[in-house]
This record gives structure tokens, C-alpha cells and sequence, in this order.
């Protein structure tokens, strides 16, 4: 049996004090992992299914094969994972703003740390993907202006709720189209949200892709005793 309370990892960075915890939920009976941002948690082991389901909505949507993925926050990595049991799926880049959590995986402290870094498919990419989604470069370092099948992304809590000031213009109409530039024609962008479905963001979604569809995905909150709800937004390019 694992000890109650660890703290695996503590830096500090321009976002703020980063942790990454792992704890003993006796609840459940099994080891959590978590990070946090300052006093904000920013992800827990204990609530995936959202960000699971943020890559499988998200290449649902696509009907073809050799797909090439970009990611936009790495975390626990469980989105990422996702995207890779999909056999369609021949490359996988991850983008993270916080070389700490690559190094977290790299290193094997998180438990799908050594899957991700094992698999050729993925590689992780230390940037600000709001950046470099703004810039006609794009995504990929090594490859200028290339383009992918899916983009999905979890970093804010939601399009109103950023975390840094500078992430909101990508969440309006300009950002969207700067994004939509760097998808294949009939690409997909998918978001992870942790707020309801909001009518405004969706206006933006529908003023730059073709369709746009929430999707509130529902799992257990143990912690509460009752279920909670996250929304995970899918667009297509025409």
C-alpha cells in the first residue's frame, strides 16, 4: 500500500507555484494523482472521463484513416492516451506550455507517462499553444504550416474562465479562424470545458466551422456522492 500523502514534484513557474500530489483516496481504496496551479486544482486522476471523451467525440467525428492529431495541454495525459487507442491515429503531438508536466511523464512520475513516451506515434512539444495556433507556422516545430485531421484542446477551465488573460481572444471568432487555418479541409476542433454548454461560444464556434455541437459527458464525482458534468465541443470544418 502506497503512503496516504506524497508530494512527488514542486516548481515554481510563471503561471505560478506547480505541484504534482499523490494521495491515498480510502474511499475508492486506490493511489490519486494531482496537479495544481497556485491553490487551484487544475486535474485529479479521480475525474478523466471528460477529457477521455474529449478524444473520442473529438476523432468520432472524423471517417477516414491515418489521421494526424494535435493536442493542446498534456496533463495527465489521459486525453492523450485516448487519441492512441485509435488505431486510425498515425501521429500524435502533444503541446504543453509547462516543460514541468512533459518532464513529469518523461520521467515516468505519472502512471501513463511510460505508454506516451513509448509509443513512436507521440511526441510532446514544449510551447504556448495559443501562440503558436495564432502564428501561420502552426502546431508542429519541425514541420511549418503543417496541418491535422483533429485538434483538441484542454487547457482553460472553460472559453470565460482562463487562466491567463491572454487566452481569451483565441476563444473568440479571429482566434477560432487563426486555429482553423492549421486543419485539413473537413478537420475536426474539439474543446474540454468544465462549465454547461455556453449559447455565446457556441455563436463563435458557428461563425467559423461548418457544424458545431456540446456535449455534456456525465461520471460520478465521488468526492460529492453525485454526479458531475463536463462539456466537450466538437467542430467541423467545412
Amino acid at each position: 500500500m502506497s503512503v496516504r500523502f506524497e508530494e512527488l514534484d514542486w516548481r515554481p513557474t510563471p503561471l505560478g507555484d506547480l505541484s504534482l500530489r499523490r494521495r491515498r483516496e480510502p474511499t475508492l481504496g486506490t493511489d490519486v494523482h494531482e496537479i495544481k496551479l497556485g491553490d487551484d486544482f487544475l486535474m485529479s486522476s479521480l475525474f478523466t472521463e471528460a477529457e477521455i471523451q474529449l478524444a473520442r467525440l473529438g476523432l468520432a467525428a472524423l471517417d477516414h484513416d491515418a489521421l494526424d492529431v494535435a493536442v493542446g495541454g498534456l496533463g495527465l495525459g489521459y486525453t492523450a492516451r485516448s487519441v492512441l487507442e485509435d488505431a486510425r491515429v498515425r501521429s500524435l503531438v502533444v503541446i504543453d506550455a509547462l516543460s514541468e508536466v512533459i518532464e513529469w511523464h518523461e520521467r515516468g512520475l505519472l502512471p501513463l507517462g511510460p505508454g506516451l513516451t513509448g509509443d513512436v506515434r507521440c511526441r510532446f512539444v514544449h510551447g504556448d499553444f495559443f501562440a503558436m495556433a495564432a502564428t501561420p507556422a502552426g502546431l508542429d516545430p519541425e514541420s511549418p504550416q503543417r496541418r491535422f485531421h483533429a485538434i483538441l484542446v484542454d487547457i482553460d477551465h472553460a472559453p470565460d474562465h482562463v487562466l491567463h488573460p491572454g487566452h481569451a481572444a483565441f476563444y473568440r471568432p479571429d482566434g477560432l479562424r487563426g486555429l482553423a487555418r492549421h486543419l485539413h479541409p473537413g478537420g475536426v476542433f474539439a474543446l474540454w470545458s468544465n462549465d454547461p454548454p455556453s449559447e455565446e461560444f457556441n455563436a463563435c464556434l458557428r461563425q467559423v466551422f461548418s457544424t458545431g455541437e456540446a456535449h455534456v459527458v456525465t461520471f460520478p464525482n465521488h468526492l460529492q456522492g453525485r454526479p458531475a458534468t463536463n462539456t466537450v465541443y466538437v467542430a467541423t470544418l467545412a
